[in-house]
């Protein structure tokens, strides 16, 4: 039952988004937190800065994933060391991704209509998640690759043997970049987020996909975007895309 996921994002439940930082203590920072995700990401918050060439390499590798729901979502993990992404200078090794359906974060006030976020953890166990916008248009090549494991998912783990995180598409030459939340209870803030500018396809098909492997109720699950209050947003233009 949906009771196993004590939280929600239909507010008429009592458990929805606003109530969050009330139904356990561990989760304050979902009520109290300065710095919570997602947000909006407006032309006229944003400090652009050109040639960063070191804001972000990727330098992943296949390894053994697995892929489970987690009731409010669908989540892959890899379990071998399937590689890195460096932010300046820092590595933070690939954990995993899931996708919310609509888009989480929004540029200028406009919703997209999914979101992947890719989680990566450094040795101090600090966490930078790497967030990539779709709108509705040609599948994506990714979720593709795992439609017949998310047709089947269910609550128990599965492996997917060897898993490239190189199929994940994210190029793009611009990057915001700000200090954010987990979007997800416990809403646990200091998280380094890089939100890829370039808007990629996914068909009607896949999100549809996604929405029938949740829970009853978690369909949507996407939570409204947080007050910026008063925090740096960078993006970044690089002359060129470095792997």
């Amino acid at each position: 039952t949906n009771d196993t996921i004590p939280f929600s994002y239909i507010e008429a439940t009592g458990r929805g988004p606003s109530r969050w930082g009330q139904l356990d203590p561990k989760w304050k920072a979902c009520g109290d937190g300065k710095l919570q995700s997602p947000i909006d990401l407006l032309d006229q918050n944003v400090k652009v800065l050109y040639g960063q060439e070191d804001q972000l390499r990727r330098d992943y590798k296949p390894a053994n994933a697995t892929i489970i729901s987690r009731g409010y979502d669908i989540m892959v993990s890899w379990k071998g060391d399937a590689g890195k992404i460096s932010i300046n200078g820092t590595d933070y090794n690939l954990q995993g991704s899931h996708w919310h359906v609509p888009a989480e974060h929004t540029f200028n006030g406009k919703k997209y209509d999914m979101e992947l976020h890719i989680v990566h953890e450094n040795s101090l166990g600090e966490t930078a998640v790497v967030g990539v916008l779709y709108k509705y248009g040609e599948p994506d090549p990714f979720l593709s690759k795992l439609f017949p494991y998310i047709k089947s998912v269910t609550k128990q783990e599965k492996s997917l043997g060897i898993l490239s995180p190189n199929e994940i598409v994210f190029d793009s030459r611009e990057l915001y970049r700000y200090i954010g939340s987990l979007s997800t209870p416990p809403c646990s803030e200091g998280v380094i987020w890089t939100v890829v500018k370039k808007v990629r396809t996914v068909s009607r098909e896949q999100v549809q996909l996604l929405r029938d492997a949740v829970d009853d109720g978690y369909e949507a699950n996407a939570r409204p975007v947080q007050p910026l209050n008063g925090r740096a947003v960078n993006l970044f233009i690089r002359s060129i895309w470095t792997f």
